[in-house]
């Protein structure tokens, strides 16, 4: 049986949560080499994933020396995603990295450029789109039940759940706050069962209205206001090139209780749909208006070569692993992160000075 030989650069939170032990379940993959710079993480990660003679590095440049090696994860902070994603494709190596892409649509299109000159498989790490939900509705609109879809809502809102570990809070390190962090994940999802990449201009909100907050009620204890940099909320308004309108919602910190993460609804000329208690696509038949609101309590079909069961982790690196031992497509393109990328910048230059933002300019 033919193994991958995969390397994990970052071997903090998103690593342990869920990388590692997705890749792990897998029985083509083996993970030989882990790198931080903080060296007991790589140790650690070794450890409990790696084979017996797994190294361990503290420059990934090191670890991308090793021929042997097919496949590396990036689960750094944002800031480092576009230079080692580069290195690991010129060392040729495959790349699955950790969302957002980059933190800006500069270093997207460095990534993008490298995968295209090297000929090797990129992707980047939206999981969301393989939950249940998610997967029957694209199956729905592939099918053509929601007819045009015209508008969408990408919701991704905490009340008060503000990440306080790592460097979460510092613009620096991770380019901005919630709508880079999990605002990504409900723009991705709505693109991609609209099947719409081509923005025409945006307009966008961000605010910093409960950075200095310190009696917080957050859902991981009170953040430090000083280092809290980065917005606590921001919305966009995005027009694509078809005339379709998605509205972009996202937060860490909001006085609501609308709170929804990695959601997403739309209306169409044939019906609507939704993610806001399972799966709910509305319309009219025969004269009447209907709603159907299928189980997703039972297993479905396999997807993008993902598993029918199990979570969606487990499922995108299934199908991410199987992408590259058939020589197929992954189900994230980096095409289709760049344009993400794209429109989570122009929704923070708007919000900075105040003007439409266009993508053709």
């Amino acid at each position: 049986m033919e193994k991958l030989r995969v390397g994990i650069i970052g071997c903090g939170g998103i690593a342990n949560g869920k990388h590692m032990p997705s890749l792990a379940k897998i029985k083509e993959v083996e993970m030989v080499a882990f790198c931080d710079i903080i060296v007991s993480k790589a140790e650690a990660a070794k450890a409990k994933f790696g084979t017996p003679d797994a190294a361990v590095y503290e420059d990934y440049k090191e670890l991308l020396k090793d021929e042997t090696i097919d496949v590396v994860h990036v689960c750094t902070p944002n800031r480092a995603h576009s230079f080692i994603t580069v290195d690991a494709l010129e060392a040729g190596k495959h790349v699955m990295c950790e969302k957002p892409m980059a933190i800006n649509s500069a270093e997207a299109k460095k990534m993008l450029d490298a995968a295209k000159r090297t000929g090797k498989k990129l992707t980047i790490g939206y999981q969301n789109r393989q939950t249940n939900e998610a997967l029957y509705l694209k199956q729905e609109a592939m099918d053509g039940t929601f007819g045009d879809i015209y508008y969408a809502k990408a919701t991704a809102i905490r009340r008060r759940a503000v990440p306080t570990w790592g460097v979460f809070l510092n613009e620096q390190e991770q380019g901005g706050g919630p709508l880079i962090d999990i605002g990504t994940h409900a723009l991705d999802l709505t693109l991609w069962i609209l099947n719409n990449y081509k923005p025409k201009y945006c307009v966008g909100t961000s605010y910093h209205a409960l950075n200095n907050q310190t009696d917080t009620g957050n859902a991981w204890g009170n953040w430090d206001p000083e280092k809290f940099t980065v917005e606590d909320c921001a919305f966009g308004f995005v027009v694509m090139e078809n005339g379709a309108t998605i509205y972009l919602e996202s937060s860490w910190a909001l006085n609501t209780l609308e709170v929804r993460e990695a959601t997403t609804s739309f209306c169409g000329t044939l019906a609507g749909g939704d993610m806001w208690d399972g799966v709910r696509i509305n319309g009219v038949r025969n004269g009447r208006q209907y709603v159907m609101k299928p189980s997703m309590s039972a297993g479905g079909v396999a997807f993008y070569d993902g598993d029918s069961s199990g979570d969606p982790s487990t499922r995108e690196a299934r199908q991410w692993i199987n992408a590259i031992l058939k020589d197929k497509d992954p189900c994230v393109l980096p095409e289709q992160a760049y344009c993400i990328t794209q429109i989570l910048e122009g929704i923070y230059e708007s919000a900075k000075t105040g003007e439409i933002y266009r993508f053709d300019k």
